[in-house]
């Protein structure tokens, strides 16, 4: 059957679906879903992903329909695209013998002249990373010294047998820690006109106090300040009166500090008779302590106040963590994070 003379340049209905399905894949990809799973659903090789994201940088849309492939020189392909995702994705600069931890745009620009002569502007760069689904993220560092194969017995083996114990004892698991807050730590940033630093004045007096902290995937928070450095004494101190309050056996896990693994430590969990467990965590694994994220909590809202005096310090810091103590939901948070979601009850 021919086509009549006014049905030419139309697209068909076929057509129209190829480019629906261009676009979806386009959009599911911008949006943060990997390349991977999109290639999967939409039934098509990796590189036909980022061909036609490569398609899509170079005249929007339209580039995507049958017939309509015109656009500017496409300065990046899908194959060098494809590296790039690849690259990003799948580890640091360190792995591709950059001698960088970071993924920066000043990199990713000198990458793609040195590997393929292609020269971007760091906006340029921006749009491309933006097309492949990726945006800026705050690295989380982890030691190099990590144990994996520790890592895999607490996660796997460890922490299952003292969640048993806890269920069968009738205990509470609480993940303690420390930390030391100073007056001049300031995380926030603030408003003023772009090429002149604000200055924040300061009376210039440091003051700082020392905490220790416990918490509880059903939502338990308790805290206490010391003067001076912790020490087993005042571990066991901490402990002693977490366990009144809860009135019931408490584990406890902490990281390997040398007053958590003390020998009066060991003789006061022994004397307990069953009603105190004392276990660590992996070597150089702090993001598994869920109590980790009180201090990062609490320093965030710190950092937006201004105290005067060591007197206003402290009392800015107690009703911080006061606060977190009377919001079981927040604490609760602290156990659905993607590293401690394994110690939540969920």
């Amino acid at each position: 059957m021919k086509q009549k003379s006014g049905d030419v340049g139309k697209e068909t209905e076929i057509e129209k679906a190829r480019a629906q399905k261009r676009v979806m894949a386009v959009i599911a990809v911008r949006n943060g879903d990997p390349v991977s799973v999109v290639a999967r659903v939409m039934g098509v090789p990796h590189r036909t992903v980022f061909s036609w994201l490569a398609r899509y940088r170079a005249g929007g849309h339209d580039a995507l329909k049958e017939g309509h492939r015109a656009g500017r020189p496409r300065k990046v392909n899908d194959v060098m695209m494809g590296w790039l995702y690849q690259a990003i994705t799948g580890g640091d600069p360190r792995q591709h013998q950059l001698p960088f931890c970071l993924w920066t745009l000043g990199l990713v620009r000198q990458v793609l002249w040195e590997r393929y002569q292609v020269r971007l502007s760091k906006s340029g760069v921006s749009r491309l990373l933006g097309h492949l689904g990726l945006s800026p993220q705050r690295p989380i560092y982890r030691s190099y010294k990590q144990d994996p194969v520790e890592m895999k017995r607490y996660l796997d083996k460890r922490f299952p047998g003292l969640r048993a114990k806890a269920k069968r004892l009738g205990a509470v698991i609480f993940f303690v820690d420390e930390a030391g807050v100073r007056s001049d730590a300031h995380r926030g940033t603030t408003w003023g006109k772009i090429g002149e630093t604000p200055v924040v004045e300061d009376s210039g007096d440091r003051f700082g106090i020392r905490l220790i902290s416990a918490v509880s995937a059903r939502g338990d928070m308790r805290f206490a300040s010391f003067e001076g450095r912790m020490n087993s004494a005042r571990f066991i101190d901490f402990i002693k009166k977490l366990r009144q309050d809860v009135a019931k056996p408490i584990i406890v896990i902490a990281d390997n500090a040398s007053y958590h693994t003390a020998k009066a430590v060991e003789n006061y969990a022994k004397e307990s008779e069953g009603q105190v467990t004392i276990e660590t965590l992996p070597k150089y694994a702090p993001e598994l302590n869920p109590d980790e994220q009180v201090w990062n909590h609490a320093k965030s809202r710190l950092s937006k106040l201004f105290v005067a005096t060591k007197d206003a310090f402290k009392s800015a810091i107690h009703g911080i963590l006061l606060s977190i103590q009377q919001t079981a939901g927040l604490v609760q948070s602290f156990f659905r994070l993607p590293d401690t979601l394994y110690a939540s009850n969920m």
